[in-house]
Formats: C-alpha cells, sequence, structure tokens
C-alpha cells in the first residue's frame, strides 16, 4: 500500500496590530469565548491542515501568554509592520522543511470561516494548485490554498499588504473557485463597531 498523501499545512496570517480596529485582532474575544487567533488556527487544524503555522508579530509575546496554540508551530515576524506581505513570506519560509504540497492560509481577522470551508478548498490540494474560496457577487477571498509550486512566486511578489492577491491575478486562469457561501462568511473585522467582542 502506498502512503496516504501528504495534507496541506495551514498559514495563519496573525501579525497586525489593528491600529484601525483599536489593537491587535488576534487577541479579541469571539463570542463563542476564544480568541480569533486561538479560534482561527483551531479552524485550519480542524479543516485537515497539518501543520498548521501561526504568524505572529505585534503583541507577540502577549499572544503567546494569553492563547492556547499548543497545537500549533509559531513563527515570529519581525517585519510585520511592513504588512501582511511580509507574514505571508514568513509562513510560507516556515514550510520549506516540511512535506506540504500546498498551504492553506487565513487571515486572523475573519470570524466566520469554518473548518467546512477549509476542508473544502484544502481538498484540492496539489503542489500545482491554486484555490480560493468563493462567496456572492462572485467575490473571491479566504481561505486560500496556494500550492507549493508557487510558493516562490508568491514570495516574489508578496510586499505590503497585498499577500498573494498580485500573484493570483496574475494567474487568473489556473485559479479555482470552491463555493463556500453556504458553510462560510467573509466579513472581516475592520473596524471597532463591528467587534465581538463587544
Amino acid at each position: 500500500m502506498s502512503p496516504p498523501p501528504a495534507r496541506p499545512a495551514g498559514v495563519l496570517l496573525a501579525a497586525g496590530a489593528g491600529r484601525r480596529y483599536g489593537g491587535p485582532k488576534a487577541l479579541v474575544r469571539h463570542a463563542d469565548g476564544r480568541l480569533l487567533v486561538e479560534r482561527a488556527a483551531g479552524m485550519l487544524t480542524g479543516g485537515g491542515c497539518a501543520p498548521t503555522v501561526v504568524v505572529l508579530g505585534a503583541a507577540a509575546a502577549e499572544v503567546r501568554a494569553r492563547a492556547d496554540l499548543s497545537h500549533a508551530v509559531l513563527v515570529d515576524n519581525p517585519e510585520w509592520a511592513g504588512g501582511m506581505g511580509s507574514s505571508l513570506r514568513a509562513g510560507l519560509a516556515a514550510l520549506a522543511r516540511t512535506d506540504a504540497p500546498a498551504a492553506v492560509v487565513l487571515l486572523v481577522d475573519l470570524p466566520g470561516v469554518t473548518a467546512a470551508a477549509v476542508r473544502r478548498v484544502a481538498r484540492h490540494a496539489t503542489a500545482d494548485s491554486l484555490v480560493t474560496a468563493g462567496y456572492p457577487a462572485g467575490r473571491r477571498g479566504h481561505p486560500v490554498l496556494l500550492g507549493r509550486r508557487h510558493w516562490p512566486g508568491v514570495t516574489a511578489v508578496a510586499v505590503g499588504d497585498t499577500g498573494a492577491r498580485a500573484y493570483l491575478r496574475a494567474h487568473r486562469d489556473e485559479v479555482r473557485v470552491v463555493d463556500c457561501a453556504d458553510v462560510a462568511d467573509d466579513a472581516d473585522l475592520d473596524v471597532p463597531a463591528r467587534r465581538t467582542d463587544a
């Protein structure tokens, strides 16, 4: 019998300072009682990702002290203030020595994303895959799956707050969109008025 295929890894981007929000979103408490960083990491793991890498930056020491991330690999991004792109680069670099065929990327401020959505996207994991979740009105969003073959290209263009967006746009014809609207919500927490812990 051949060994089962390697599972995709998870990469949670949780390094931001949340300036417009009023503090790091990783430390916001969700309605279910968990911190957003715990919940999001749990969605990746529960969706079948292994390992799950959590990239920290702003308030990293406080996140480590307060959050239960014992099931995750924690990576510090000293360049977090430069934007999401540096965190994505740090997360992919941390996976370089694994045999993960792909990485499922998730942002910490998307509390409506579920393990079911992660599972749907992760199901298409190969080294050549590019996959995004699909939402109403043609929106493409997280979770996003990046096949290993694409990591160098993504790393080259992941600057500022663009993450993998430029790479996905340049390879639009290769991107599979997986409908997740029935199992997830892509609304992000942007300003304090939408806080889940208010």
